[in-house]
């Protein structure tokens, strides 16, 4: 932690010099790609300066050393003075941020950890309170090591429930290594923030929420070192450091004034500007940052295999959710970097298997799905953890912002959503996941497995632990029948073909419950001489093409998707886009069309015709046309 005692005058007038250049390179950059908000950046050049070049410990070359501090800019539109530190320290070159925002330059207009300093992407506001307790968590609790979470945050962004859901969940698991710095600029975008300056309500807000809480002038240097020296002194409990800023500091007829927002100065004025600035600035010295402690453990999250093989039996009924949890909880024993987060749903996603045998590993993030994500993607960084985060698959839609986010974030934090689609029956539309494959599918980096039994369950937790990008398993509440033996073999990306004979007449496809309705459709027609070939795509993204495509042309070109799900973008979606350029090949879709209702399951599969009945209608109408 930072010492509680004043630097001496010296070292606060450096820190004073190098917010003034945090300043002016801000402003250059943001003049030289005509965009930017150097209003934003000048209002934190003093947080800046003396976090990155006081408190901080790191190493400047290697940025994402395990053992560095870790610093999480939530106000990403900021960005050119996180840009602008790392060419004070040494890292980036001044004419690289000279190209900010341009094209093939990784000093985007919002972090990313396109850079070696971004450990997650920011600027969707809101989130980085919630990535940096992840990260905190995983220093206090599974590295065991002394690097510490800082976090700037925006006054505007702070009216965001997610920045008070982290904040909640910091104080109840004690992280004593984490500081928020709020930047309370008073302006937002496009009017003032609604507190303005009135910094005894943030105060209280933040003590209310069990915070350690000091209320500074966030530009005086002496202020923020003595606050800021005193972070960690208070054993289990957080730090916020409620800073009282001006938007456009420094910035002569900008300072304090509205309209400014995402504005860079106008070419005409900013040399006189610059020229001010610069003639507060007493010397060139730097500050170099003192290198961390080597405390952090060394790790290895590569090639983590099952320990054993699976043991289920043949026509053995279990429920997907369930089978979750007992692969999640045996990969616990493969690798000690296995984590498991749930949002107060353990014991229906089974999720409570894993936290009875690796209660150490396990996160209850309680009822705030937005910042379980986020402390998903947090505890992820740096590949501290493999992180499996579960809750009913329809609430991840509260978290979608921080989903997409986590892949501009080059996550690779696994979700896994039970309670999909009619199938859970009698507890009604809003438990029912009916948009979630189509959330993932839009979703750049991610996998989306959806198994059909208990074996392609626990050989799906086993992939996405070990696949780049963001994963995300879709389970069922019914039981359902294991129809793989356990020494099956699963790819991504390759389907299996469940059933075939010589003489199929049409190929249906179905995943997780419809999978199971296909097959009893299957043995109905063959009673009737009819036979239909089953296709199980265990991925649904990526997608089997070839594999649907070469066995729809063996039956004649005819498919049925079946889904419990709606039409749009789901397993139906996937396939008739996979088959679209395909000549002689006709698609023809079941799938939940409108809201449900509460009833048994069987009723509501036959209601939105998606049951065994309804693929034998769908099945004589083809073959009839």
């Amino acid at each position: 932690m930072a010492s509680s005692a004043a630097p001496d005058a010296r070292i606060l007038q450096s820190l004073r010099d190098i917010a003034n250049r945090l300043r002016i390179l801000s402003i250059r950059a943001t003049c030289a790609s005509n965009s930017g908000h150097p209003t934003s950046c000048c209002s934190a050049a003093e947080i800046m300066s003396v976090l990155f070049f006081h408190v901080m410990k790191y190493k400047v070359n290697e940025p994402r050393d395990p053992n560095n501090d870790r610093f999480v800019l939530s106000k990403g539109h900021a960005a050119p003075i996180l840009y602008a530190a790392w060419v004070e320290a040494g890292y980036v070159k001044e004419s690289e941020l000279m190209k900010l925002r341009k094209m093939g330059c990784p000093l985007e207009g919002h972090p990313t950890p396109k850079l070696a300093f971004v450990d997650v992407a920011t600027g969707s506001l809101g989130q980085g309170l919630g990535a940096a307790c992840g990260m905190a968590y995983t220093g206090k609790y599974f590295d065991k090591a002394s690097y510490r979470v800082y976090c700037l945050i925006g006054d505007g962004e702070s009216s965001e429930g997610s920045i008070w859901e982290a904040m909640a969940f910091a104080s109840f698991y004690k992280l004593d290594n984490l500081v928020a710095i709020f930047d309370v600029n008073r302006l937002g975008q496009s009017e003032p923030a609604p507190l303005q300056h009135d910094m005894a309500t943030y105060q209280k807000r933040c003590e209310a929420f069990g915070w350690n809480t000091h209320v500074v002038d966030g530009h005086d240097v002496e202020a923020l070192c003595k606050a800021l020296g005193q972070d960690g002194q208070v054993r289990n409990r957080p730090t916020a450091i409620v800073a009282r800023t001006f938007k456009g500091r420094g910035i002569k007829g900008v300072e304090n004034e509205e309209n400014w927002h995402g504005k860079p100065i106008p070419k005409d004025r900013v040399e006189g500007i610059i020229k001010e600035i610069n003639s507060l600035i007493q010397s060139s010295e730097t500050l170099k940052p003192s290198p961390p402690s080597e405390s952090a453990p060394v790790i290895d999250i590569t090639a983590i295999r099952m320990t054993s093989p699976s043991t289920y039996k043949l026509g053995d009924k279990i429920a997907t959710r369930k089978a979750y949890g007992l692969a999640l909880a045996k990969l616990g024993h493969a690798n000690q970097r296995v984590i498991a987060l749930d949002g107060d749903t353990k014991n229906s996603t089974f999720s409570d298997l894993f936290r009875k045998e690796h209660p150490e590993r396990f996160i209850e993030c309680f009822i705030a799905e937005q910042n379980m994500i986020s402390v998903a993607i947090g505890c992820a960084t740096r590949d501290r953890t493999v992180a499996f985060a579960s809750t009913f698959a329809a609430f991840f839609s509260r978290g979608y912002d921080q989903i997409r986010m986590a892949a501009i974030s080059e996550s690779n934090a696994n979700f896994s959503g039970s309670h999909c689609g009619i199938s859970i029956g009698e507890d009604g539309p809003s438990q029912m996941a009916l948009e979630d494959i189509a959330m993932f599918r839009a979703i750049p980096t991610c996998t989306v497995f959806y198994p059909s039994d208990a074996v392609s369950t626990e050989r799906a937790v086993e992939l996405a632990a070990n696949t780049k990008g963001i994963g995300f398993i879709r389970t069922s509440r019914p039981e359902t029948a294991v129809i793989y033996s356990n020494d099956e073999k699963f790819e991504i990306g390759q389907a299996k073909v469940v059933l075939q004979k010589e003489t199929d007449s049409i190929l249906v496809i179905g995943a997780g419950i419809t999978l199971h309705e296909a097959l009893a459709a299957a043995n109905q027609l063959s009673g009737e001489g009819v036979h239909i070939r089953v296709l199980d795509p265990f991925t649904i993204k990526p997608l089997d093409a070839a594999t649907i495509i070469t066995n729809a042309r063996a039956v004649g070109g005819r498919i049925i998707t079946v889904e419990d799900h709606y039409h749009e973008g789901g397993l139906g979606e996937a396939v008739a886009s996979a088959v679209s350029l395909e000549p002689g090949i006709l698609v023809h879709r079941l799938a939940v069309s409108g809201v449900a209702w509460s009833a048994k399951p069987t009723e509501l599969l036959d209601a939105f015709g998606i049951s065994a009945g309804s693929i034998v209608a769908a099945v004589h109408s083809a073959l009839a046309n």
